[in-house]
């Protein structure tokens, strides 16, 4: 299985201190073995591709819907927003949505409230990608929680990306934002299971423009 960039140097050092205390303490050893097996399940980064379906917006995350709402922000203005909470078992790579040119990156510090918290949305520690997509302005907020300590974005400005395509992680339990344009509307509802890059989480509503 593949395994995040962003994962490879913590899982070298915790396998390497396991290998060296095997010979010390058999006891950190096994701590440390135990330490690098779940980095590895952490950091695995899945093959996925995304469904070839015309209208189709798949999930930017792995984890389980916790709100949907009406939200602003000054990129895409008043938007749909679905909100996907990723606990420390799903998967933390992020994709992107739909097909678009990045227009949009902006870093925001904040605190560390619970991922799942709706004012971790305005709080917290958070990254957003904002997409130019035919359909209009779209954006993925990549939020840190509780335990995160890093995000991580992977995309530049005016770099073209195609639905699936990664475009990034946070480390540890954290939440992702999904801004919705006008006419695109949510199939998914509060409490369903998605998955990044494969689950379609909306559809557009009218015909392609022109």
């Amino acid at each position: 299985m593949k395994i995040a960039s962003e994962g490879r140097a913590s899982i070298l050092v915790a396998l390497a201190l396991c290998l060296g205390f095997s010979f010390l303490n058999i006891y950190l050893a096994a701590l440390f073995g135990v330490v690098g097996l779940f980095l590895l399940w952490f950091y695995r980064d899945p093959e996925r591709e995304a469904p070839n379906i015309e209208g189709a917006w798949v999930s930017p995350a792995d984890g389980k819907v916790v709100e949907i709402e009406r939200a602003y922000h000054p990129f895409t203005g008043e938007a749909c927003k679905v909100g996907i909470f990723m606990s420390p078992l799903d998967v933390h790579v992020n994709r992107c949505p739909y097909d678009g040119d990045v227009a949009f990156l902006e870093y925001a510090p904040g605190k560390k409230w619970m991922a799942f918290e709706p004012k971790a949305s305005e709080l917290n520690e958070r990254f957003y990608v904002g997409l130019d997509t035919k359909r209009g302005r779209a954006m993925v907020v990549q939020i840190a929680g509780f335990l995160a300590r890093r995000i991580s974005s992977t995309v530049n400005m005016g770099e073209r990306l195609k639905r699936g395509d990664r475009i990034g992680m946070i480390k540890l339990g954290s939440k992702v934002d999904l801004y919705l344009p006008d006419g695109v509307n949510p199939v998914v509802k509060v409490g369903d299971r998605v998955k990044a890059g494969i689950s379609i989480i909306g559809e557009d509503s009218f015909e392609e423009k022109a």
